[in-house]
């Protein structure tokens, strides 16, 4: 399994010149499975490079985590869409208020949109993930409800012997510390248990979460803690703060490597999620950086 990230930004996106190391792109990973399928995991702004490359390729599925428009604001720039020989699918979140297609419509269409879902050249289908696992191009997907504002989801994908959990907004120590509680009352925690990569939420410092509690996302020692007890093999900070610049979190990733050594546990197992980095994923993972 290769991953490749194409976004690694929350919220909003970020361009500018101190911006440009770790990116400027909303979430957006590519996994490429053993087979040579693909997945592509969320659509923020990042999907857009990630289509142009996408030539000739007819089956497409996309998995959204939920529908904040950082998480889908690139579907309406994503080149395969307006290819008539594309079949794309997108999973996502089930809601009692409406499909899932009728609410992504809500934003691919006017006044935000010129043109309507439905006017698309592709082929394009939306489907709730199922409660259970389910197979897409040969890999075993797993998604779970977690905490963050609105319906949300984390998935877990396996490949044979390797998996990947990717929860990029998520809010696990909401309510009470992650260290003293039962791993049944902890929102992912089976989702993310011994993966080979967890990709997982970072967007704030520690000394920025108290004013963001109940937002949706993690501050830097809640998201070590649930990597530690969910025993992931590797870990990718991701979901950075539009307004974390490159020397910011070259200073949070410095921080995060010291605290998960003191976790007892290897700093070259940690990184930050960068626009354009690629990772081979399973029991030797190495990143290669573009």
């Amino acid at each position: 399994m290769r991953v490749k990230v194409w976004g690694a930004r929350g919220s909003v996106p970020a361009p500018g010149p101190h911006m440009n190391r770790y990116g400027g792109n909303t979430s957006c990973v590519q996994v490429t499975l053993a087979d040579g399928d693909v997945l592509i995991l969320d659509a923020g702004t990042g999907i857009r490079n990630l289509g142009v490359g996408l030539v000739g390729a007819r089956r497409i599925n996309i998995l959204l985590t939920h529908l904040h428009l950082d998480h889908i604001q690139g579907l309406m720039f994503f080149p395969p869409c307006f290819r008539e020989e594309s079949q794309i699918t997108i999973w996502g979140p089930a809601s009692p208020e409406a499909s899932l297609e009728d609410r992504i419509a809500r934003y691919i269409s006017a006044p935000l949109s010129p043109v309507e879902v439905r006017e698309l050249p592709c082929s394009v289908s939306f489907r709730d993930t199922p409660a259970t696992e389910w197979e897409v191009a040969g890999a075993t997907i797993r998604a779970e409800a977690v905490t963050h504002r609105g319906p949300t989801l984390g998935y877990r994908i396996t490949d044979g012997d390797t998996a990947l959990a990717y929860i990029p907004d998520h809010e696990p120590a909401l309510g009470a510390p992650l260290a003293g509680l039962e791993p049944e009352w902890i929102s992912g925690f089976d989702l993310a248990r011994g993966v080979d990569l967890l990709i997982h939420d970072c967007q704030y410092a520690d000394d920025e979460y108290p004013e963001h509690v109940g937002w949706g996302h993690s501050g830097l020692s809640d998201t070590l803690i649930f990597a530690s007890r969910v025993e992931a093999d590797r870990l990718l900070l991701f979901h950075h703060d539009p307004l974390h610049s490159d020397e910011f979190l070259d200073d949070l990733g410095a921080t995060a490597k010291r605290a998960w050594q003191g976790l007892r546990r290897d700093a070259t197992e940690l990184e930050l999620g960068q626009e354009g980095g690629e990772f081979a994923v399973g029991p030797a993972v190495q990143a290669v950086h573009a």
